[in-house]
């Protein structure tokens, strides 16, 4: 491995730890409702993210998925369930396991990071509607946390030497434009369609904050 990768999964490994630490385990085992959610949505992220495309190794697109994730769990419980669907990606073969902390930082951390960053920042200094949640904490961060994504990835990728600036930019960076909306609109329409039907599966979604005002 090399220094970034031990870098990166000695930072992941802290983040999917100090997820598990701070959420109340004992209650967690007892909670059908909370398990389903968890290793559902985990279920879904690992068949998601098997749906991808690239010509050279590494530099594969797909859809993410983690912002609808983040509404739905939180921010520690996103990283717990991304972080299992991540382990069985990379047993089929999503990647190498010496880049498992990149792909787990980047791929998964950054982009829960970023839709929790903008759901605390629409909930604390914009009016909560329900459009402002659809669009404000879904729809919009999902493009930003794909594009981050996918230059931060491709980066890397430059940095440890794998691939030529050339390689990374014309078959990887070159496609942000045509990612961001896809990814975003995936996600809106998601977030849209479980504050409708399944209220109850959004964690961060409360009627008294977004319908009854």
């Amino acid at each position: 491995m090399s220094t970034l990768q031990t870098l990166a999964m000695v930072v992941y490994g802290l983040f999917v730890l100090g997820s598990l630490k701070n959420i109340d385990l004992v209650h967690f085992a007892k909670t059908k409702h909370q398990q389903h959610l968890v290793f559902g949505t985990a279920a879904a992220l690992f068949v998601l993210w098997l749906l991808k495309a690239g010509i050279f190794e590494g530099l594969d697109v797909h859809f993410l998925g983690l912002s609808v994730l983040t509404l739905m769990l939180g921010f520690r419980y996103a990283v717990i369930s991304s972080f299992i669907a991540l382990i069985g990606a990379h047993i089929i073969g999503y990647g190498t396991w010496q880049s498992f902390g990149v792909n787990g930082l980047l791929g998964t951390v950054l982009p829960i990071a970023v839709t929790y960053f903008f759901f605390m920042l629409s909930f604390h200094r914009i009016p909560r509607q329900l459009f402002v949640y659809i669009f404000v904490c879904a729809f919009f961060p999902a493009a930003v946390g794909i594009a981050l994504k996918t230059f931060s990835l491709g980066g890397y990728f430059f940095i440890e030497g794998v691939y030529s600036w050339d390689i990374v930019f014309s078959n990887y960076v070159v496609l942000i434009p045509l990612l961001i909306f896809p990814e975003a609109l995936l996600n809106g329409m998601a977030i849209t369609l479980l504050v409708i039907y399944q209220p109850t599966w959004v964690y961060t979604f409360h009627d008294k904050f977004y319908l009854d005002n």
